[in-house]
């Protein structure tokens, strides 16, 4: 019988109450974290000289109506944030939204959609992808103003960031040009 150099530790060996242990510490990560969620994004969209003021009557599209274009696998797709404001100058508002996959762990990518409704008020349906969720990347500040969608995305410089920590930051912003959505960044736009 050959002897370790190394004492045998007690905390070396799993038993079942450490495995509960560890079950019962991720659960309260977990519960902890879904406390931390920010708030539901609230936006308003002054008068601008280059968009039409939306009547009175006229709802924005409602997000609950739409089924969006994200794979979600077993999970549900969730409208993290959303802001309305006349985009095209039409007189009638979209709804922009923000969606990722519900998943009970991790920084899901983010998509942003915008949404109308036909002139007869009809179902609301997503008219364009501002960004996609195979991009990755994450939006934390957004708002609707001036007739543009503005928005920080966050995401990574390579696939060795792990996933909890952004390491790339950029402002953003979408506005109706031409018959589409052109992005830029705006004025004063930094990166980490």
């Amino acid at each position: 019988m050959q002897s370790s150099a190394v004492p045998e530790l007690a905390h070396t060996h799993t038993r079942p109450i450490h495995w509960l242990a560890t079950a019962t510490a991720v659960a309260g990560v977990v519960a902890f974290s879904s406390l931390l969620q920010p708030g539901a994004a609230t936006a308003a969209q002054p008068d601008a000289p280059e968009t039409k003021s939306a009547p009175v009557h006229m709802t924005p599209p409602d997000p609950a109506a739409v089924t969006f274009p994200i794979e979600c696998g077993p999970v549900k797709a969730v409208v993290q944030k959303r802001a309305s404001g006349d985009l095209d100058g039409d007189g009638r508002p979209e709804t922009v939204a923000v969606v990722h996959c519900d998943s009970p762990m991790g920084t899901p990518p983010d998509g942003v959609y915008v949404l109308t409704r036909d002139t007869d008020g009809g179902k609301p349906r997503v008219v364009a992808t501002l960004l996609d969720p195979k991009d990755g990347t994450t939006v934390s500040d957004f708002a609707v103003r001036d007739g543009a969608v503005t928005a920080t995305l966050l995401g990574y410089s390579s696939a060795d960031v792990p996933r909890c920590c952004p390491d790339e930051k950029s402002d953003v912003k979408w506005r109706w040009h031409g018959g589409s959505f052109v992005r830029s960044a705006p004025a004063g736009a930094r990166s980490v």
